[in-house]
């Protein structure tokens, strides 16, 4: 799919650093704010669900409530012997078995709109405490993130972690979704997939990004596995794309290189919740969910402060 243009350039990956401590807190922030993103997104849906039915079961409570009203103001009018003297006041066998068939009717009616209304009840009772234990659940999530969000601010604060305005571009391509389970959250992946940019091994999701990218138009060098060191790289879960189009050059980016890695870095943070994205690094800053971007500074080359190529890490 993107292979190796024969060149001294493209010939190794770039040398990122090793911040092992650095690379693990960012990942569990992440991680952990994307999860509590997904449980916020599914607990709000769920709350739409329940406010939908709360409303349908008022609407039915009160139709039922005039239909139980009226059975209990025809009771108090005529009293319990009604029936019986209804019976007793039959003219003719006949008249008498018509009347108590009557009766029979009404008493299966009046006890049909009785059931009617307590199920009813009963059902609007449950609705109304799935709807409060659903806001509970959210409010939970909304914590959750705030303080994942405080991990990653303080895990980059060795290396930088200030506001920055980073890139972004508006008319970035969508990308196609990235295959989710049923419920909505990413499965489980591991480097199963064979790496086309090294002899390794990548995730499906990484392969996946790697090949939206490419069809909208990023198409120069990526190196993606590496057999050692830390972070999502071993992992098959990280590729690096190189800004220039002679591949991993020793030198920042400049020009039509630096457009090409600001176009690149915003068509993935675009499609971040399409393609289960964990940060993107360019430019002496970092993007992360619940974060946006922050500087970040990776210890002065071209390759550690990622002026050279876009770092992409993936769930």
């Amino acid at each position: 799919m993107m292979v190796a243009v024969p060149g001294a350039g493209n010939a190794a990956p770039p040398d990122e650093g090793n911040n092992k401590t650095l690379r693990e807190k960012l990942e569990a922030a992440a991680k952990g704010h994307v999860e509590a993103q997904a449980a916020l997104d599914k607990s709000r849906k769920r709350q739409l669900a329940f406010k939908i039915e709360v409303q349908q079961l008022d609407l039915r409570l009160k139709t039922l409530q005039v239909q139980v009203g009226a059975v209990a103001a025809e009771s108090y009018r005529f009293g319990r012997l009604s029936a019986v003297a209804t019976l007793l006041n039959s003219v003719t066998p006949e008249d008498f078995l018509r009347r108590a068939a009557d009766l029979d009717l009404m008493a299966q009616r009046d006890g049909t709109a009785l059931r009617d209304l307590t199920r009813t009840f009963e059902e609007s009772e449950r609705a109304k405490a799935a709807l409060d234990a659903e806001v509970r659940e959210a409010a939970k999530q909304v914590k959750v993130m705030a303080l994942r969000k405080k991990d990653a601010e303080r895990a980059l604060a060795s290396v930088g972690g200030r506001p920055a305005g980073g890139y972004i571009n508006p008319n970035s391509p969508l990308a196609k979704p990235a295959p989710r389970n049923a419920d909505g959250d990413w499965p489980k992946e591991s480097c199963t997939i064979d790496d086309p940019t090294t002899g390794g091994c990548i995730t499906p999701r990484t392969l996946h990004a790697m090949k939206e990218a490419k069809a909208a138009g990023f198409k120069r060098y990526v190196y993606c596995h590496r057999s050692g060191g830390d972070g999502e790289h071993p992992k098959g879960r990280a590729c690096d794309f190189a800004a220039a189009t002679g591949g991993f050059e020793n030198r920042s980016a400049t020009g039509g290189d630096k457009t090409y890695g600001d176009n690149l870095a915003s068509f993935f943070i675009k499609n971040a919740g399409r393609l289960g994205i964990l940060y993107v690094i360019w430019y002496r800053q970092i993007w992360m969910p619940g974060t946006g971007w922050r500087s970040y500074s990776g210890g002065g080359s071209p390759a550690a402060d990622h002026t050279n190529h876009v770092h992409l890490s993936m769930l």
